[in-house]
Parts: C-alpha cells; structure tokens; sequence
C-alpha cells in the first residue's frame, strides 16, 4: 500500500494521467515450465483411462500460476524496455525519449501513469497483443480503494468498505463515538469471559487491518486489538465495537494525495516507553510524508525491552530511518530525484 500512495502522489505532483487496466482470466495466460499432469476431465473420453493429460498451460488452482502469469507479464515488459524496481518487484517503469510510463501491478489489476496519452495507448496496445485486456479509463478504484480525482490532487478512501463494516456489526442506528480509543485502557490485564465464537472479532480485527490502508487514525486502535486476535475477551470486543462506533461519523475520512508538492519527504515519530504491562515492551509509531501527503505510517510493538525512554525513541528513530531510505529508493526508481537530505522529526 504505501507503493500505492507513492505511485499516485508522484502522478499527482507531475500532473500525469492515471488509467487502470484489468486482465481477463490471467491465470491462464502462464506457460508452464514443470511437468504438470492432470486427470481428464469428466466426459471427455479416452481409449486408455490410466492415461493422463500433460498440462502446457497453466490453470487456477494451480501452485505454480500467479508466479507462471507474473514470469509472463514481467517478460513482456522488459521487451517493451520497462526496468522493474528492486524495492518493489510489482513496480515497473519506463524512460525513453522523454516518454515516461510507470505501471503497479496487483495480480491481474494495473495503474499505469505516463506523461504522454500517446504513449499511453501505445503501449495499451501492445499489451493487447499479449493479453486479453480490459481498459477501464481512468483510475477510480483499486484494491477496494476509492479514488477521485481533483484540481488539488488524489483522495483516497474506503467509504462503502468503512459502511459495510458498521452495517456488519449492526451499528448502524448507534451513536458515534469520538475517539477510536480510550486513552488509559487496561485491555491487557482484562480478566472478562472469553468470547464464545471468537471468528466474529478476529474477522472484524482483520477487515480493520485493511480499512487502515487509508486511515491512519485507526492505526494504533488496530494494533491494540490485533493483539488479542488468538484469545479475544468480551472487554476486547466492546473495544472493538467502539472503534466502529467510531468509524460511523467518520465513514468518508481519507487522504489526500496533494498535486502542488516539492517532494520533501519529512518522517515522525515517537514511542509509548514500556506501555506493554505485560511485556514491559514499548510501542513505535510512526508517520512519512511526501510533501504535505501521508505516504507510510506504522504502529509496531518493539522487539526488545526499551531500558529507558531516551533508547525507546532511538529505537522508534531507527525504524523511521529504514523506512525514509525504502522510500527514497522507491521514489528514485519513479524518477524523482531527491538530492536534499530527509527530515527526521521526534518529540524528544
């Protein structure tokens, strides 16, 4: 996700145009290279029934398809000149002449940004020799992520997912809450019953997982709650009820993509010393911005015991410091150079 919001802030900022594509069927454009057999397949005779059929093409449900379809793809584009990205094997770009293409790929889904629409349907064409393809226009939605486009940049959010999830829990006549969270909770140490049918949390936990891709006010909520994901307990589940109390006056809250950017990238951080009264762990938090969009954030309980908060913020510095240098290595191969240095922002 963060290739995500880097790929459109970067066509935000140059003004590019932003198209999605679809393949139909993509599995089955891989060529297999292992010898693969299969049973024939019900009605189809043969004069031997111990004979089998030899698979030359692969098939869904094969182990071996989405790396055959991906080999495939990736082949194409690389006779077409594109260069694929190291920090990012699903990111491919293109420069040649002036002409620039850049191209995300998740499965079988495609946004490709150029800065020429010729060059665009060009190559659009050219993948139509290959594949069967579907053009969809211009980007408005991609991995269960709205996009709309204005004069000041990209807005993404996840409304009719955010909606479904207040519908789901049935709360939609609720009150809203105004926070997420209470600040002094004591989840940890909750000692209420165990849930009955703990997949009802678990699979609300993980569809919050996933509504936090564009909400980064979720993100330490989240992970909170994740924590309790093996043995949730009624206090946990309130808690989480809470937090969809929380998304149903703020089902449309996103983040903007800005057009007008410098490309600085600046990254924040800090960290809650020791707040695990379990494991005496501390928890970093942190949050990149491209200009003045968000790109990455991340909450993450520490590996290790913090033996101060002065080494618990170093801790959470070198977090943030790994992720300004993933960035800056993506942003380089998306043609952006950022010869400045990057702001390391903490508290303390």
């Amino acid at each position: 996700m963060e290739t995500v919001r880097l790929f459109l802030e970067v066509a935000a900022g140059r003004n590019w145009i932003v198209h999605q594509m679809d393949v139909h069927n993509a599995f089955l454009h891989g060529d297999l290279e292992e010898e693969v057999y299969m049973k024939p397949l019900p009605g189809f005779h043969v004069a031997d029934e111990k004979k089998v059929c030899r698979l030359r093409k692969s098939l869904y449900g094969l182990k071996q398809a989405p790396r055959c379809w991906f080999a495939k793809l990736t082949t194409s584009l690389r006779e077409y000149g594109f260069v694929q990205s190291l920090s990012d094997y699903s990111l491919f770009t293109f420069d040649k002449g002036g002409i620039q293409i850049n191209i995300l790929i998740y499965v079988d889904d495609m946004i490709v940004a150029s800065n020429s629409s010729g060059a665009l349907q060009l190559f659009k064409d050219y993948l139509a020799t290959f594949f069967k393809m579907k053009d969809l226009g211009p980007l408005k939605y991609f991995l269960g992520i709205e996009v709309s486009r204005g004069s000041t940049g990209f807005y993404l959010s996840q409304r009719k997912y955010a909606l479904e999830i207040v519908v789901e829990a049935g709360l939609l006549g609720s009150k809203p809450a105004d926070f997420p969270l209470e600040q002094n909770h004591k989840l940890a140490l909750s000692k209420s019953p165990l849930l009955s049918q703990p997949a009802q949390y678990q699979r609300l936990i993980g569809r919050l997982i996933y509504l936090a891709a564009t909400r980064p006010d979720l993100v330490f909520s989240v992970h909170i709650l994740s924590q309790f994901m093996q043995n949730p307990r009624e206090d946990h589940w309130q808690a989480a009820l809470r937090v969809v109390k929380y998304l149903k006056g703020t089902v449309g809250r996103g983040i903007l993509l800005k057009a007008r950017t410098n490309f600085q990238v600046t990254g924040w951080c800090d960290s809650d010393y020791s707040s695990c009264p379990l494991t005496r762990r501390s928890v970093t938090g942190y949050i990149v911005q491209l200009g003045a969009s968000p790109v990455s954030w991340k909450t993450k309980k520490q590996d290790t015991v913090s033996l101060s908060s002065a080494e618990a913020e170093y801790r959470a510095m070198v977090h943030l410091t790994k992720e300004l240098l993933w960035v800056k290595r993506v942003l380089t191969d998306l043609g952006i150079v950022h010869p400045q240095p990057m702001h390391v922002l903490c508290d303390s």
